[in-house]
C-alpha cells in the first residue's frame, strides 16, 4: 500500500484553503458577499477582517491551519495504513 507524503498533503490542504479564504475575503471586501463567513472565520483567525490587510493576514492563518491539518491527516492515515 502506498503511503501519503505528509508534507505534500499539508501543502495541498494549506494552499487550497488559503486560496479559498483569499477569494472569499476579497469578494467580501469589495462586494460584501460572504462577509458573514469572514466575520465568523475572524473569530478563529486573529486579524481576519474585510479589509485588504485583514484578508492577507487571514490567508496566512488559513494556510498555517490547513497545513497542520493536512500534515496530521496524512501522518495519521499512514499510521492506520
Amino acid at each position: 500500500m502506498k503511503k501519503l507524503n505528509p508534507m505534500a498533503a499539508g501543502l495541498a490542504f494549506g494552499i487550497l484553503w488559503a486560496a479559498g479564504v483569499l477569494i472569499v475575503g476579497l469578494i467580501a471586501t469589495y462586494n460584501g458577499y460572504g462577509s458573514e463567513m469572514i466575520n465568523t472565520l475572524g473569530t478563529v483567525y486573529l486579524g481576519l477582517k474585510t479589509t485588504l490587510a485583514g484578508v492577507l493576514i487571514g490567508t496566512v492563518w488559513g494556510f498555517i491551519d490547513a497545513f497542520i491539518g493536512g500534515y496530521l491527516f496524512a501522518w495519521l492515515y499512514n499510521k492506520f495504513a
